[in-house]
């Protein structure tokens, strides 16, 4: 298919098969990114084995993302997982009410509650950054800086995707280009210079503590819940299905392209991290861990060149979650479980009122001011939609109205099964064992603000169903 072609939506344009495998790897290139902030939160529990965590959280990637490459082939025209999701729980002829529409639904706000925070919180970020590090943004209001730098950066954005997911993918060749490479070169000079010591992670590698009891347990498992936030997250280049101009080759290769990727940068970024720096070293650079190392590196001008390879790291995750967001959404609207005017596209394909409803819910969520806070809640609702939509994949592997469908890619043989365990990993051991993690080491309030935000799609269901919903034909 070497031309554009339209999909769907109600103003007769619709999402466009305009982009290949590579440009659907660039978009979710930031992934890795993610990293960064997180190594902190997870180093004061584990140490210098969240090395090990991270590397297992991207094989947990693999796992759950080939199921979702087989489910996304087999609805090639389907407007991601959450719609794919959809097609598979909702049963033919169901009334608007019906238990499992709700499900899906249910799922995709998780799913959707996911991918839309990121902007807010790495505007939040990088003024946090900025103001440490420049005198004159330091100078400034903290909110009144993360919400100017949220409008202007999360507006650019909206300006740029309004043009087309081609135009984003091209966007997002430029700021992996001005993020990932360098951030890249400034680690592994770290193994040339001598500041890489084997020492600082075999002297720190569990705390002293640490005895493999119940709770060391729970906390690891804790650990695991929110690492998958950042490190499984590559699955959003399933997302864009239905504008990948061949979605049964297209679609693989783009995962695995980017499955490797992170596998390798996950386990390179946090052995340089820990290596260079120590337990102590990653504790004293809290967040901004990538600062220290390039001052080992390249001096004390390397800090202001630290910080500025951050913030263009946080632009690239923020196009990331901006159109992850903003997807999730029209395949809710798609499917008839939020209101019919999201589905509305540019002439270029582009959700235009999910992009500015994006848009307002990450400048308002800024005003939260606590990016873990808003982690939180969306570490739990990626459980619960990656739930669903496992689910959704196991029922298709068989029930007699979809085991049978062509499929663009297969999952390897007996997937289901794999798929089967997940489902009850996330919602019986991840789900529960975060929230507890949240409540440990944050307090009470990132996990009540992260429940309140899921559940809050109840009501708004029912009053979507009361006022738009139809009964499947």
């Amino acid at each position: 298919m070497s031309e554009d072609v339209n999909i769907s939506g109600d103003n007769g344009g619709g999402l466009v098969r305009s982009i290949t495998w590579k440009q659907g790897t660039l978009i979710v290139l930031g992934i890795p990114v993610l990293i960064l902030p997180s190594l902190y939160d997870v180093s004061g529990i584990l140490w210098a084995f969240s090395i090990i965590a991270w590397t297992v959280s991207v094989v947990q990637g693999f796992i759950q993302n080939a199921a979702f490459g087989e489910l996304i082939t087999t609805f090639p025209d389907a407007e991601g997982i959450p719609s794919a999701t959809s097609r598979v729980l909702t049963p033919p002829n169901a009334s608007r009410y019906h238990y499992k529409k709700f499900i899906a639904a249910f799922g995709a706000w998780g799913y959707w509650f996911a991918w839309t925070p990121a902007p807010a919180v790495f505007s939040i970020l990088m003024a946090n950054y900025l103001s440490d590090y420049f005198s004159f943004f330091g100078e400034m209001n903290f909110t009144i800086l993360s919400v100017t730098i949220g409008v202007l950066v999360i507006g650019a954005f909206l300006l740029v995707n309004l043009r087309g997911l081609s135009k984003g993918a091209s966007a997002g060749l430029v700021l992996a280009i001005l993020s990932i490479v360098p951030m890249s070169i400034v680690l592994a000079a770290t193994f040339f210079t001598g500041d890489f010591q084997i020492s600082n992670i075999s002297n720190g590698w569990l705390p002293p503590d640490w005895a493999w009891g119940p709770m060391d347990i729970v906390m690891l498992f804790g650990c695991l819940g929110l690492l998958q936030w950042s490190a499984c997250a590559w699955e959003g280049v399933v997302i864009y299905g239905p504008e990948y101009k061949n979605p049964g080759s297209d679609v693989p290769k783009s995962l695995l392209a980017c499955g490797f990727i992170c596998l390798f940068l996950y386990f390179f970024m946090s052995t340089a991290v820990f290596g260079s720096l120590g337990v102590d070293g990653v504790e004293e650079a809290g967040t901004a861990t990538l600062v220290p190392i390039a001052v080992m590196v390249f001096g004390e001008a390397g800090a202001s060149l630290a910080v500025m390879l951050l913030v263009a790291g946080m632009l690239l995750i923020i196009q990331t979650g901006f159109l992850g967001g903003s997807r999730s959404l029209y395949s809710l609207a798609r499917s008839g479980n939020m209101p019919r005017f999201f589905t509305k596209t540019t002439k270029n394909g582009a959700p235009i009122w999910c992009l500015l409803f994006a848009f307002a819910v990450n400048v308002a969520l800024i005003f939260v001011g606590t990016p873990v806070a808003i982690i939180a809640g969306s570490g739990m609702g990626y459980c619960i939609g990656i739930a669903v939509a496992l689910t959704a994949y196991y029922i298709s592997k068989t029930n007699p109205r979809f085991k049978d469908l062509p499929r663009g890619w297969y999952a390897p043989r007996g997937w289901k099964y794999v798929a089967l365990v997940m489902i009850f990993f996330q919602l019986l051991v991840l789900f529960p064992f975060l929230g507890y993690w949240n409540y440990t080491i944050y307090g009470i309030f990132p996990t009540m603000l992260g429940l309140f935000i899921i559940l809050i799609y109840v009501p708004v269901w029912f009053i979507v169903q009361r006022y738009e919903g139809k009964d499947a034909a």
